[in-house]
Protein backbone atom coordinates (compact mmCIF):
# COMPACT_ATOMS: atom_id res chain seq x y z
CA UNK A 1 0.00 0.00 0.00
CA UNK A 2 1.52 3.49 -1.22
CA UNK A 3 1.23 6.75 0.19
CA UNK A 4 2.01 10.09 -1.38
CA UNK A 5 1.74 13.11 -0.24
CA UNK A 6 -0.94 15.77 -2.25
CA UNK A 7 0.89 17.46 -4.93
CA UNK A 8 1.85 20.81 -3.78
CA UNK A 9 -0.14 23.83 -4.89
CA UNK A 10 2.37 25.61 -7.69
CA UNK A 11 -0.28 28.49 -8.15
CA UNK A 12 0.70 30.06 -4.35
CA UNK A 13 4.03 31.08 -3.79
CA UNK A 14 6.33 29.58 -0.50
CA UNK A 15 5.62 32.13 2.51
CA UNK A 16 8.48 35.14 2.59
CA UNK A 17 9.04 36.91 5.26
CA UNK A 18 7.81 40.34 3.89
CA UNK A 19 10.48 42.62 5.54
CA UNK A 20 13.61 40.48 4.67
CA UNK A 21 16.48 39.61 6.35
CA UNK A 22 17.52 42.66 7.03
CA UNK A 23 14.29 44.09 8.22
CA UNK A 24 14.30 40.61 11.27
CA UNK A 25 17.82 41.29 11.96
CA UNK A 26 16.92 45.33 11.97
CA UNK A 27 14.24 44.86 14.40
CA UNK A 28 16.26 43.03 17.28
CA UNK A 29 19.22 45.40 16.54
CA UNK A 30 16.81 48.44 16.98
CA UNK A 31 15.44 47.27 20.11
CA UNK A 32 19.28 46.91 21.31
CA UNK A 33 19.62 50.46 19.68
CA UNK A 34 17.17 52.07 21.26
CA UNK A 35 18.19 50.44 24.94
CA UNK A 36 21.68 51.55 24.15
CA UNK A 37 20.75 55.80 22.98
CA UNK A 38 18.40 55.16 26.02
CA UNK A 39 21.49 54.71 28.50
CA UNK A 40 23.72 57.11 27.19
CA UNK A 41 20.88 59.85 27.26
CA UNK A 42 20.53 58.78 31.05
CA UNK A 43 23.85 59.39 31.55
CA UNK A 44 23.93 62.91 29.39
CA UNK A 45 20.83 63.70 31.52
CA UNK A 46 22.90 63.08 34.53
CA UNK A 47 26.16 64.90 33.19
CA UNK A 48 23.78 67.90 32.61
CA UNK A 49 22.16 68.28 35.85
CA UNK A 50 25.39 67.66 37.69
CA UNK A 51 27.24 70.43 36.66
CA UNK A 52 26.64 72.90 34.06
CA UNK A 53 29.82 73.60 33.32
CA UNK A 54 29.74 69.83 31.01
CA UNK A 55 27.91 71.20 28.33
CA UNK A 56 29.27 74.26 27.35
CA UNK A 57 26.51 75.98 23.57
CA UNK A 58 28.83 76.96 20.46
CA UNK A 59 27.03 79.64 19.33
CA UNK A 60 23.96 82.01 19.83
CA UNK A 61 20.86 79.35 19.44
CA UNK A 62 17.38 79.77 18.42
CA UNK A 63 16.41 76.98 21.50
CA UNK A 64 18.07 78.32 24.76
CA UNK A 65 17.36 76.38 27.74
CA UNK A 66 19.04 76.06 30.59
CA UNK A 67 21.88 72.83 30.80
CA UNK A 68 19.93 71.67 33.86
CA UNK A 69 16.28 71.64 32.04
CA UNK A 70 18.16 69.97 29.21
CA UNK A 71 19.79 67.09 31.43
CA UNK A 72 16.37 66.47 33.06
CA UNK A 73 14.71 65.90 29.50
CA UNK A 74 17.60 63.79 28.82
CA UNK A 75 16.97 61.80 31.92
CA UNK A 76 13.66 61.01 31.78
CA UNK A 77 13.54 60.59 27.55
CA UNK A 78 16.54 58.45 28.31
CA UNK A 79 14.57 55.89 31.13
CA UNK A 80 11.63 55.49 28.80
CA UNK A 81 13.84 54.81 25.41
CA UNK A 82 15.63 52.37 27.51
CA UNK A 83 11.92 50.54 29.03
CA UNK A 84 10.39 50.63 25.40
CA UNK A 85 13.85 49.32 24.08
CA UNK A 86 13.30 46.38 26.39
CA UNK A 87 9.84 46.00 25.41
CA UNK A 88 11.41 45.48 21.58
CA UNK A 89 14.02 42.69 22.58
CA UNK A 90 10.85 41.09 24.70
CA UNK A 91 8.62 41.05 21.69
CA UNK A 92 6.15 42.94 22.74
CA UNK A 93 3.55 44.65 20.32
CA UNK A 94 3.14 47.77 21.89
CA UNK A 95 6.99 48.62 21.79
CA UNK A 96 7.34 48.85 17.79
CA UNK A 97 4.62 51.98 17.60
CA UNK A 98 5.66 53.34 20.98
CA UNK A 99 9.40 52.85 19.54
CA UNK A 100 8.55 54.35 16.58
CA UNK A 101 7.09 57.39 17.94
CA UNK A 102 10.09 57.97 20.68
CA UNK A 103 12.69 57.53 18.39
CA UNK A 104 11.24 60.65 15.86
CA UNK A 105 11.04 62.60 19.39
CA UNK A 106 14.50 61.30 20.07
CA UNK A 107 15.64 62.79 16.62
CA UNK A 108 13.82 66.34 17.14
CA UNK A 109 15.28 66.36 20.90
CA UNK A 110 18.97 65.64 19.36
CA UNK A 111 18.31 68.47 17.22
CA UNK A 112 17.23 71.26 19.21
CA UNK A 113 20.52 69.45 21.30
CA UNK A 114 23.12 70.01 18.36
CA UNK A 115 24.48 73.18 19.82
CA UNK A 116 25.62 71.34 22.75
CA UNK A 117 26.69 68.37 21.90
CA UNK A 118 26.74 68.60 17.86
CA UNK A 119 28.84 64.89 17.24
CA UNK A 120 27.17 63.04 19.50
CA UNK A 121 23.47 64.49 18.44
CA UNK A 122 23.69 63.80 15.14
CA UNK A 123 24.98 60.18 15.67
CA UNK A 124 22.06 59.75 18.09
CA UNK A 125 19.49 61.07 15.30
CA UNK A 126 21.36 58.45 12.38
CA UNK A 127 20.47 55.85 15.63
CA UNK A 128 16.44 56.71 15.37
CA UNK A 129 16.51 57.42 11.93
CA UNK A 130 17.43 53.81 11.75
CA UNK A 131 15.33 52.27 14.52
CA UNK A 132 12.32 53.89 12.65
CA UNK A 133 13.25 52.31 9.58
CA UNK A 134 13.54 48.94 11.31
CA UNK A 135 10.29 49.08 12.98
CA UNK A 136 8.45 50.26 10.20
CA UNK A 137 9.74 47.96 7.58
CA UNK A 138 9.54 44.77 9.48
CA UNK A 139 5.77 43.74 9.17
CA UNK A 140 5.49 40.18 10.58
CA UNK A 141 4.95 39.60 14.26
CA UNK A 142 7.07 41.12 16.51
CA UNK A 143 10.15 38.53 17.02
CA UNK A 144 10.90 36.97 19.90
Amino acid sequence: MAQSAPAPDSSRSPARDPGGPWATGGVMFAGVLLLVDGILAVVKGIAGIASDEVYTRINDYTFAFDVTAWGWIHLVLGAVLVFVGWGILQGAAWAWGVGVGLAALNIVVNFVWLPYQPVWAVISIAIDAFVIWALCAHRAKPVV
